[in-house]
Protein backbone atom coordinates (compact mmCIF):
# COMPACT_ATOMS: atom_id res chain seq x y z
CA UNK A 1 0.00 0.00 0.00
CA UNK A 2 1.39 3.43 -0.98
CA UNK A 3 -0.11 6.92 -0.44
CA UNK A 4 1.51 10.51 -1.67
CA UNK A 5 1.79 12.70 1.15
CA UNK A 6 -1.08 15.19 -0.40
CA UNK A 7 -3.02 11.98 -0.59
CA UNK A 8 -2.48 11.59 3.31
CA UNK A 9 -5.63 13.29 5.30
CA UNK A 10 -4.53 16.59 7.36
CA UNK A 11 -5.52 16.32 10.84
CA UNK A 12 -4.13 19.93 11.71
CA UNK A 13 -3.69 22.49 9.45
CA UNK A 14 -2.36 25.75 11.15
CA UNK A 15 -0.35 28.38 10.56
CA UNK A 16 3.65 27.18 10.52
CA UNK A 17 1.99 23.39 10.77
CA UNK A 18 0.10 21.09 9.01
CA UNK A 19 0.02 16.98 10.03
CA UNK A 20 -1.12 14.61 7.97
CA UNK A 21 -2.37 11.26 9.57
CA UNK A 22 -2.92 7.94 7.62
CA UNK A 23 -5.19 5.86 9.64
CA UNK A 24 -4.76 1.82 9.70
CA UNK A 25 -1.49 1.79 7.46
CA UNK A 26 -0.57 -1.21 7.87
CA UNK A 27 -0.36 -3.79 11.51
CA UNK A 28 2.23 -4.71 13.69
CA UNK A 29 0.64 -7.12 16.07
CA UNK A 30 2.41 -9.97 17.11
CA UNK A 31 5.93 -8.72 16.23
CA UNK A 32 8.52 -7.62 18.89
CA UNK A 33 11.06 -4.68 18.40
CA UNK A 34 11.44 -2.80 15.49
CA UNK A 35 14.28 -1.30 13.65
CA UNK A 36 14.78 1.93 11.67
CA UNK A 37 16.69 1.31 8.26
CA UNK A 38 18.32 3.95 5.34
CA UNK A 39 18.84 1.94 2.48
CA UNK A 40 20.70 3.82 -0.06
CA UNK A 41 19.87 1.62 -3.40
CA UNK A 42 21.01 1.58 -7.37
CA UNK A 43 19.24 2.06 -10.11
CA UNK A 44 18.86 -2.05 -11.96
CA UNK A 45 19.08 -3.15 -8.49
CA UNK A 46 16.46 -6.35 -7.92
CA UNK A 47 16.70 -8.29 -4.70
CA UNK A 48 14.70 -11.30 -6.02
CA UNK A 49 17.90 -13.53 -6.60
CA UNK A 50 19.41 -12.90 -2.99
CA UNK A 51 15.61 -14.07 -1.70
CA UNK A 52 15.49 -17.49 -3.24
CA UNK A 53 15.08 -19.98 -0.82
CA UNK A 54 12.85 -17.94 1.88
CA UNK A 55 9.38 -18.48 1.88
CA UNK A 56 8.07 -18.29 -1.33
CA UNK A 57 11.33 -16.69 -2.76
CA UNK A 58 9.99 -13.37 -1.02
CA UNK A 59 10.74 -11.19 1.64
CA UNK A 60 8.59 -12.44 4.56
CA UNK A 61 9.02 -9.32 6.84
CA UNK A 62 6.46 -6.34 6.61
CA UNK A 63 7.88 -2.92 6.38
CA UNK A 64 6.71 0.92 6.88
CA UNK A 65 8.64 3.50 5.51
CA UNK A 66 8.79 6.52 3.29
CA UNK A 67 10.61 6.89 -0.34
CA UNK A 68 12.89 9.85 -0.16
CA UNK A 69 13.88 10.14 -3.73
CA UNK A 70 13.62 6.99 -6.61
CA UNK A 71 11.96 4.78 -7.96
CA UNK A 72 10.75 1.63 -6.66
CA UNK A 73 8.50 -1.22 -7.67
CA UNK A 74 7.40 -3.82 -5.44
CA UNK A 75 5.93 -6.95 -6.84
CA UNK A 76 3.52 -9.09 -3.85
CA UNK A 77 3.04 -12.86 -3.84
CA UNK A 78 0.18 -12.49 -5.82
CA UNK A 79 1.82 -11.16 -8.48
CA UNK A 80 0.65 -7.48 -8.33
CA UNK A 81 2.72 -4.85 -8.95
CA UNK A 82 2.73 -1.34 -7.08
CA UNK A 83 5.42 1.94 -8.16
CA UNK A 84 6.30 3.56 -4.67
CA UNK A 85 7.70 6.92 -5.66
CA UNK A 86 9.95 9.70 -3.96
CA UNK A 87 7.76 11.42 -0.99
CA UNK A 88 5.26 8.47 -1.15
CA UNK A 89 4.62 6.56 1.94
CA UNK A 90 4.25 2.65 1.97
CA UNK A 91 3.33 -0.22 3.65
CA UNK A 92 4.75 -3.94 2.50
CA UNK A 93 3.48 -6.66 4.05
CA UNK A 94 5.37 -9.91 4.23
CA UNK A 95 5.41 -11.91 0.63
CA UNK A 96 7.11 -9.04 -1.35
CA UNK A 97 10.31 -8.66 -3.48
CA UNK A 98 11.76 -5.26 -4.69
CA UNK A 99 13.12 -3.54 -8.33
CA UNK A 100 14.43 -0.34 -8.78
CA UNK A 101 13.67 1.50 -11.19
CA UNK A 102 15.98 5.23 -10.30
CA UNK A 103 18.31 5.62 -7.70
CA UNK A 104 16.57 5.83 -4.77
CA UNK A 105 16.51 6.74 -0.77
CA UNK A 106 14.45 4.98 1.24
CA UNK A 107 13.73 4.65 5.34
CA UNK A 108 12.46 1.81 6.97
CA UNK A 109 10.89 0.34 9.37
CA UNK A 110 10.98 -3.26 10.30
CA UNK A 111 10.64 -6.25 12.81
CA UNK A 112 14.01 -6.40 13.98
CA UNK A 113 14.15 -10.00 14.05
CA UNK A 114 12.15 -10.60 10.82
CA UNK A 115 14.06 -8.44 8.55
CA UNK A 116 17.48 -9.52 10.74
CA UNK A 117 17.04 -13.31 8.87
CA UNK A 118 15.69 -11.53 5.94
CA UNK A 119 18.88 -9.66 5.61
CA UNK A 120 21.19 -12.25 7.31
CA UNK A 121 19.67 -14.85 4.30
CA UNK A 122 20.59 -11.97 1.73
CA UNK A 123 24.54 -11.53 2.85
CA UNK A 124 24.82 -15.71 3.11
CA UNK A 125 23.74 -15.91 -0.65
CA UNK A 126 25.98 -12.89 -1.85
CA UNK A 127 29.21 -14.62 0.46
CA UNK A 128 28.05 -17.23 -2.03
Amino acid sequence: MRIAKNDIPVRIDVPGAVARQMMNFGDAAGYGKISGEYFSLGAGTDISPLLKGLEGDLCQSPHWGYLLKGELTVTYADDTQEVIKGGDLFYWPPGHTVRVGADAEVILFSPQDEHGKVIDHMLGKMAG
